[in-house]
């Protein structure tokens, strides 16, 4: 089991920056592949991007590919999700994930654990 805290949400302008962090616990992390998604009121949660167990394989939402960027650090513990060129949708709890499994093909289908999600705002 893991257990995932994010941080780094705020308020932001149209165009701004923001580097989403997510610690999760355990000295298994990493076997785990990451992963951040997003909700909106009324919305499905939506995959945003993910990574492999070792980093090598990344996979990204096209509304986010070429403006974000997931990474991650296993000595830290730590995963990463910078996002450059904000835009007013851009707005939404982000949420964490972790899974054992990983397709290079296929949008993160089998999350295990979930963190509580960082409000992300971008003002227009």
């Amino acid at each position: 089991q893991v257990q995932l805290v994010e941080s780094g949400g705020g308020l932001v302008q149209a165009g701004g920056s923001l580097r989403l962090s997510c610690a999760p616990s355990g000295r298994t992390f990493s076997r785990y592949a990451m992963a951040w998604f997003r909700q909106t009121p009324g919305k499905e949660r939506e995959f945003v991007a993910a990574i492999s167990w070792s980093g090598d394989s990344t996979r990204y939402a096209d509304s986010v590919k070429g403006r974000f960027t997931i990474s991650r650090e296993n000595a830290k513990n730590s995963v990463y999700l910078r996002m450059n060129s904000l835009k007013p949708e851009d707005t939404a709890v982000y949420y964490c994930a972790a899974s054992r499994t990983y397709c290079t093909g296929c949008n993160f289908p089998a999350p295990e654990n979930w963190g509580q999600g960082t409000q992300v705002i971008v003002s227009s």
